[in-house]
């Protein structure tokens, strides 16, 4: 998983990466390569907040079964990609923070959300927050991922004429 130096580990450190925290050994160089464990991305977090990131996790695994879940570090959240030909295409993320956790769509203006429950004012990024367990509704959010996906295999183009077709614009179904 993780590649160690030559050098023996002199007890653990936190590798830090911005303002992201990411339990490490001093020894332990990461390369892209390299997958880093969510749970480790999560270990500095208070229980609350594991707990609504591990529940978001389950309910994208089993609204998406062909999710690609990783770790990215520099942003300091657990990225979602889903295969789309021969490559893959980010579409969602879960953003973990001290009070809250944020379940995000890269391409959110163009998803069909007909209960406004995304937020932001990113320029096409959307999002909805949560700060318990309790908060999450399964079903509305499961459609959410899954046009999600759905959303992110489209080409540039594709996107650009649902917001030019008055019938396919931004929140409406394909």
């Amino acid at each position: 998983m993780f590649r160690r130096s030559a050098r023996e580990c002199q007890g653990p450190s936190v590798l830090r990466t911005q303002s992201c925290r990411i339990p490490a050994c001093s020894a332990v160089i990461i390369t892209f390569v390299d997958r880093i464990p969510p749970e480790a991305l999560l270990a500095e977090y208070p229980e609350s907040t594991r707990a609504v990131a591990d529940a978001l996790r389950a309910l994208v695994a089993r609204a998406q079964p062909d999710v690609l879940d990783a770790v990215r570090p520099g942003w300091c959240l657990l990225g979602y990609d889903v295969p789309n030909g021969r490559r893959t295409a980010y579409f969602a993320w879960i953003m973990p923070e001290v009070p809250h956790v944020h379940l995000g769509f890269v391409h959110g203006v163009f998803l069909h959300d007909p209960d406004r429950t995304l937020h932001g004012n990113a320029r096409l990024a959307r999002w909805v927050t949560f700060r318990s367990v309790d908060e999450i509704q399964p079903a509305p959010l499961e459609t959410l991922v899954r046009e999600g996906a759905r959303v992110a295999r489209l080409t540039r183009a594709e996107r650009v004429l649902r917001m030019l077709d008055p019938d396919m614009g931004p929140g409406s179904p394909s």
